[in-house]
């Protein structure tokens, strides 16, 4: 029973960080940027296409791959952000069949 408890607990926490991820305007803008770019893209080639400095693009993305919406690989001194289809339907699904 603890078992099924922590895993129902994980869920919300996890649901949480999904919903503050997509809470942000531009974060809702890198995934669908992602999406429209074939699932991935570099640091540079994302952070072009917004007009707020570095360190601004540096947290969103720092708030998505914790969320797990995003994952991210280094090549070299190149960061390679690449979107996580599985991860941003699950916690909604099982949170939608909580609801309805």
């Amino acid at each position: 029973m603890a078992r099924k408890r922590r895993s129902a607990v994980d869920d919300l926490e996890r649901l949480d960080a999904v919903f503050a991820a997509l809470s942000h305007a531009s974060r809702r803008q890198v995934l669908q940027l992602l999406h429209l770019r074939g699932g991935s893209m570099t640091s540079r080639e994302i952070a072009d296409r917004f007009e707020c400095e570095w360190a601004t693009m540096s947290r969103h993305f720092k708030v998505l791959v914790d969320a797990g919406l995003i994952k991210v690989v280094k090549r070299g001194r190149q960061r390679v952000y690449r979107i996580d289809r599985a991860a941003i339907g699950g916690p909604i699904a099982r949170w939608m069949k909580w609801v309805t």
